[in-house]
């Protein structure tokens, strides 16, 4: 049987986190969404919810708002830039037209686990605005008693009256975006925020009983250094979030037009970064929260911290969660769908997703069908993502998987890269699988990608660094 290594144990290595530094997919799937195609029948797709239904396998509804009114310049999400609230309502009624249309292929019966709106900026609609979605979605999906109902928002354009909705509404997790609490830096990249505010959203929060609170941290970005992010480091300890994203941030301008307004000559160096994450890691840990992977902590008593002691975290386009077996819905433009075998990715034009909606067509633009290989290899990288091991057993028991040659055999071009990786001291090869190091642990997607048979075709800017 394999070791459970304690999940807050990581060992920070400088040399051998410069060695592997290098872009590569974050495997919120796999095979990543860069291997979906315009080449996709939507019968696949319509097949294999009417594989679901015939299992009852829950369901996870993703909704993507796309609207700022102001452009953050780090941002690598799909957004649409405008202070023309008018725009809002005239998506809505696509939306809408785009839910009605995917629940009349769907099971009723079959139960909602997550709900989650993303975006963009989700409290970019007006309370109205929020209720009319809100009764689309239930009007059609029988969301679960339990069900997890997430919302991002900016707490730029929050106050007390509609966080208080939001609650009332049915959302029991919020999370938003703080990136860093220095002044400088939010001047650089153009989303200013004062620390009074971002500690008032958080007692709103708070006074309304959200059940968890999520906030996101970015290191990478222009003036930052070692001194100043540990100042933001301590401030949001002091907020007390349930969980914080530290993310590196991705510099791909030729993908994000808007980064080209950052000052690349006040990008903090190679070696400020890694220190930067260094102290982060060690202020978090030090501070309760618990390391659950890739650049995700939680507070001990956190769904996903008890999720990853039991070994049942799992991973999906959005990120860790602690449901299993569950179809992910994607609705509004850029939406990524991921069911068992099939994943699809809504238009990505305002002008094409509508004119697919008149046409009575699913929004789709591109898509892919899992091979077996596909699925086997996912079964790998999940397992190694989320739990920091692979059993051998797990590929045949937990995933209801069969090959018929030896795991060796299976993943011979394979073994060599692990044994290179166990050398350096990033994982262990056991008799029933792989044991992720402490030291390893900050490079799980460098040992996840030994596993994806796509990356040599694939182009790697449109990823960001190791770390």
């Amino acid at each position: 049987m394999l070791n459970h290594f304690p999940t807050q144990s990581v060992n920070f290595d400088s040399r051998l986190l410069t060695k592997y530094d290098r872009p590569l997919p974050r495997y919120t799937s796999y095979p990543p969404a860069t291997e979906l195609t315009p080449e996709f029948d939507e019968v696949n797709f319509r097949a294999a919810l009417a594989v679901g239904n015939y299992r009852k396998i829950p369901l996870s509804l993703y909704c993507h708002i796309p609207f700022c009114e102001t452009a953050c310049y780090f941002c690598g999400c799909n957004t649409i830039i405008t202070k023309q609230k008018k725009i809002a309502d005239p998506y809505l009624d696509y939306l809408m037209r785009d839910i009605e249309r995917i629940a009349s292929l769907v099971d009723k019966n079959r139960r909602v686990d997550q709900l989650h709106w993303g975006g963009g900026t989700p409290n970019y609609l007006s309370l109205e605005q929020i209720d009319r979605l809100w009764n689309s979605l239930t009007d059609h999906f029988s969301l679960a008693e339990d069900a997890e109902i997430s919302i991002e928002v900016n707490p730029r354009y929050l106050d007390k009256e509609y966080v208080r909705f939001l609650r009332q509404t049915g959302f029991n997790r919020i999370s938003f975006g703080i990136q860093d609490f220095d002044e400088r830096v939010q001047t650089a990249i153009n989303r200013v925020q004062p620390e009074s505010l971002l500690f008032n959203v958080m007692d709103w929060i708070r006074g309304e009983t959200f059940e968890s609170v999520n906030v996101d941290l970015i290191y990478g970005l222009p003036h930052q250094n070692l001194a100043t992010f540990r100042e933001t480091v301590r401030k949001t300890i002091d907020l007390d979030p349930d969980r914080i994203a530290v993310f590196n941030f991705a510099y791909i301008p030729g993908l994000k037009p808007a980064q080209k307004n950052l000052d690349v000559n006040a990008f903090p160096s190679p070696s400020e970064k890694l220190a930067i994450l260094q102290m982060t890691i060690e202020e978090l840990t030090n501070n309760g929260y618990v390391y659950i992977g890739m650049d995700h902590f939680a507070k001990p008593n956190d769904e996903l911290a008890i999720a990853q002691r039991e070994g049942e975290l799992h991973r999906n386009f959005q990120g860790y969660t602690t449901k299993p077996e569950s179809d992910l819905i994607g609705f509004g433009v850029t939406s990524i769908s991921m069911l068992d075998d099939v994943y699809i990715q809504n238009q990505k034009g305002l002008k094409d997703y509508y004119r697919s909606i008149e046409d009575g067509k699913l929004p789709i633009e591109r898509g892919v069908s899992l091979t077996g290989d596909d699925r086997v290899r996912r079964a790998a990288i999940m397992e190694l993502m989320c739990q920091f091991r692979l059993s051998k057993q797990a590929l045949l028991e937990k995933y209801h998987l069969a090959f018929d040659s030896d795991f060796e055999e299976y993943f011979a071009t394979e073994i060599p890269e692990l044994r290179a990786l166990e050398a350096d001291g990033l994982l262990d090869i056991v008799p029933d699988g792989i044991e992720v190091t402490p030291a390893g642990r900050l490079l799980i997607r460098n040992i996840a990608a030994v596993f994806d048979a796509y990356r040599e075709r694939r182009q790697t800017a449109t990823f960001s660094r190791s770390i």
